[in-house]
């Protein structure tokens, strides 16, 4: 029994080690081509969004007065000097429907989404003198395209000039009013999509714009829809103010009268299970799935007296490790449920299929196939429970001790173990002698 146990043990080491490979090829190929696939995937959908609002300015010239010394006389001389005025932001009234499309390339899927943005900005011109106001826009990224774009004052078609990735309109504006600029596009991008409130803006370490100075607004609007209900709000971002659920998603609402924030709004797109880290997490888990289903059935063997040599454990392992295997590979062509429905019934087909030739059709069916269910099936879609792996493999764990204990709670150990008495030789046979024939 010690010799069988440390073959077994030996085995289980080698399926390991083979397991071990297995996982770290798979996060190879994962991230090799996922570092390529990231750039590919926003050349053509396009990069995460942050959308600023509009500026309004104009340029006026005013008298500047130079004084300096010569020969001891101080010299006045004015010069007229170029002065730019910002237009205080009066309001805001924006629409943001956000529509998720997960894509796949290799072995990732990317939450890419499409993006239908306007917006009504109202300014005002607070000084006595009409004046040549440049409304400009800045766009959200220079890695997207802009369609069905929009540039209105009043109402009123505007002259537009393209900047570095921005738009902007002149218009004349009367002293004292107020105008409204109306802006909108539809767009696409990646991950998630932003509002800032302006300010002097910088990127944190994952690359997000952020806003680093406090910004006022005010009377201030911002409705959301959006088409999947995983919704996500990022660390440091304001959470709407109303929300309500529809048949497909959510309907939020951020309003503020008067409002003084460094924060931004922000809305994280949810993820699709990724094929290639699933796969390799579960291949690094599968020498604890193989273990269990090791230790069961040699109690099971033990209990009923069914002689399993270590061969016959080397074969079972190979229809576990042929699961993974056929797992890593195949996620690559369908969905991580179909190849993981597929992966499943061919490692039960080889298990039943070996041990009825070994043991017998009833041993393979019940014991063997339900176990190997359980400890290879069960345990890995666990790691689909996103939040609750740990927590069901536990459970799972702690119920196979609970019935291991419970049937072999009488058993006799050391007569399990003990060796084996020989069997008694047998006396050779004698010769019979010869009878003379008469």
């Amino acid at each position: 029994m010690v010799k069988r146990i440390a073959a077994i043990t030996f085995i289980f080491l080698c399926t390991t080690v083979a397991w071990a490979i297995l996982g770290t090829t798979i996060f190879q190929r994962t991230y090799d081509s996922g570092s390529f696939s990231d750039s590919r995937v926003e050349s053509t959908w396009g990069a995460p969004q942050s959308q600023s609002p509009p500026e309004a300015s104009f340029d006026e010239q005013v008298p500047k007065k130079d004084t300096r010394t010569e020969n001891g006389k101080k010299i006045e001389t004015v010069t007229q000097e170029t002065v730019t005025t910002q237009l205080p932001l009066e309001g805001s009234h924006i629409n943001v429907d956000l529509n998720l499309e997960h894509r796949q390339k290799g072995l990732l899927w990317y939450s890419t989404y499409k993006v239908a943005f306007d917006g009504d900005y109202s300014f005002h011109n607070p000084g006595d003198k009409d004046q040549n106001v440049v409304f400009k826009l800045d766009f959200p990224t220079a890695q997207a395209i802009y369609d069905d774009l929009i540039f209105t004052v009043n109402d009123s078609p505007v002259a537009l000039t393209n900047g570095k990735n921005s738009a902007s309109g002149t218009v004349r504006m009367k002293a004292g009013t107020t105008a409204t600029l109306k802006v909108g596009y539809k767009s696409q991008g990646l991950n998630d999509w932003r509002y800032n409130f302006g300010g002097n803006k910088t990127r944190s370490e994952d690359g997000h714009p952020v806003t680093a100075d406090v910004a006022q607004v005010r009377d201030f609007s911002l409705k959301m829809t959006t088409n999947f209900k995983d919704i996500d709000f990022p660390d440091n971002t304001l959470s709407p103010t109303q929300k309500a659920e529809t048949s497909n998603g959510w309907n939020l609402v951020w309003n503020y009268k008067n409002l003084v924030s460094g924060y931004q709004i922000a809305m994280t797109m949810p993820e699709k299970l990724q094929p290639g880290p699933l796969a390799g997490r579960i291949s690094f888990f599968a020498p604890v799935s193989l273990f269990f289903f090791f230790f069961l059935m040699l109690i099971i063997t033990t209990m009923r007296g069914i002689e399993l040599h270590p061969m016959n454990y080397f074969f079972l392992a190979a229809s576990f490790f042929a699961f993974h295997l056929l797992l890593a590979y195949l996620v690559d062509h369908v969905s991580i449920h179909l190849a993981f429905a597929i992966c499943s019934a061919v490692s039960i087909f080889l298990l039943v299929t070996y041990l009825r030739l070994v043991v017998g059709t009833r041993f393979a069916t019940r014991e063997a196939a339900l176990a190997q269910f359980i400890y290879l099936v069960a345990f890995s879609y666990a790691f689909f429970l996103k939040g609750f792996t740990g927590l069901a493999i536990t459970i799972g764990s702690i119920t196979t001790l609970f019935v291991v204990m419970q049937v072999t709670g009488k058993i006799r150990w050391n007569e399990k173990f003990a060796p084996r008495a020989a069997a008694p030789e047998l006396a050779p046979p004698v010769p019979r002698p010869a009878t003379s024939q008469a």
